[in-house]
């Protein structure tokens, strides 16, 4: 009986155990699934700042964006855009990089300028892309050299001669400042073909729209733009296309246009427009957005909103679009110094 009751105990004791055990693990997968359940991102609305006036391209591209998200479901929480002009995105990027680099629910439109304000001497940006985390590439366009359409200049290496024989002759015109992108784009054919660009007479406008009617009235001889913002005039047959940035062909009123690199001239740039969160960005955020935005370049609604807006649909994920603007930099930083601006 002794011997039975020992036994007895023993065996409850072990039951015991075994049931703690159980209860442990159990507890322990609960607390691991509770973990796994609450740390999924978004968990709140999310706000999209386009660093600019409404009506740009960057505002047009934040709202595409929301309402793409939106719409399709992708996003379950509220998006909202939002407008901080100012130093050609440079006041928001101030507050982006120092109060907002942890905030994962607020994301930001930008376009090569991030790159120019941040690399040039007379800047008006300390902060650049590194102070950010690169989410998407999502859109591109590439730049046009333009010419009224009785220009004398035939063709882009004719018009680099005359700039070589004599470049008080020939003024460059663009919609940005000295120093932009439209200036870049202009001396970038130029600097490749061995002149050197602080001798190339650039004239900057307010904006594309007004360095076309600059051309047009005979107050330019050349200009440099954006691709799209130009087939209209060719359709019309107000100007000529001389050369664009890209890297192939283009479609379109574009199509019989040559490349720089076509011409003998080894130069591209693209003009794109991406999406960025703030700096320190989690590993599990960036993939939420690489996952999202992917779907959202491969949605219908996302391709009705390229063609309603006019621009080419580019995709590059977080990792490729960092490295793209890695190379992207230290060409704008060569076309900088060569102009005397960099820092």
């Amino acid at each position: 009986m002794k011997m039975k009751k020992l036994a007895s105990i023993f065996l409850s004791g072990v039951l015991a155990l075994s049931l703690a055990a159980c209860g442990s693990g159990g507890e322990k997968a609960s607390t691991s699934s509770k973990s796994e359940g609450t740390s999924g991102y978004p968990e709140k609305p999310i706000t999209i700042v386009a660093p600019s006036g409404a009506g740009g391209g960057w505002d047009l591209t934040a709202r595409a964006v929301a309402k793409v998200l939106t719409e399709t479901k992708l996003v379950d929480q509220t998006i909202t855009v939002e407008n901080k002009p100012g130093g050609g995105g440079a006041v928001f990027m101030a507050e982006y990089a120092t109060k907002d680099k942890n905030n994962p629910y607020r994301l930001s439109i930008w376009s090569p300028p991030i790159l120019i304000n941040n690399d040039k001497k007379e800047g008006n940006s300390p902060y650049g892309f590194r102070d950010t985390t690169p989410l998407a590439q999502l859109t591109r366009d590439y730049g046009a050299i333009v010419v009224n359409a009785d220009s004398p200049f035939q063709d882009l290496k004719s018009a680099l001669d005359a700039i070589k024989a004599d470049p008080t002759k020939v003024t460059v015109a663009g919609g940005s400042a000295p120093g932009s992108m439209d200036h870049l784009v202009a001396i970038l054919p130029a600097f490749k073909y061995g002149i050197d660009p602080k001798v190339v007479k650039y004239v900057s406008y307010d904006g594309g729209g007004e360095a076309i009617a600059a051309l047009l009235g005979g107050n330019a001889d050349l200009i440099a733009t954006d691709a799209s913002a130009i087939g209209e005039y060719v359709k019309a047959g107000k100007v000529r296309v001389l050369a664009v940035s890209s890297t192939e062909r283009l479609g379109g009123e574009l199509a019989d246009v040559p490349t720089f690199k076509e011409l003998g001239i080894d130069a591209e740039f693209t003009i794109w427009r991406g999406i960025f969160g703030p700096k320190e960005m989690k590993e599990n955020e960036v993939a939420y957005w690489n996952e999202t935005l992917q779907a959202l370049t491969e949605s219908e609604a996302w391709l009705k909103e390229l063609e309603a807006n006019g621009w080419q649909s580019e995709y590059k994920n977080s990792e490729d679009f960092k490295k793209f603007l890695e190379e992207q930099d230290q060409l704008i930083i060569e076309l900088l110094t060569a102009l005397g601006m960099a820092k």
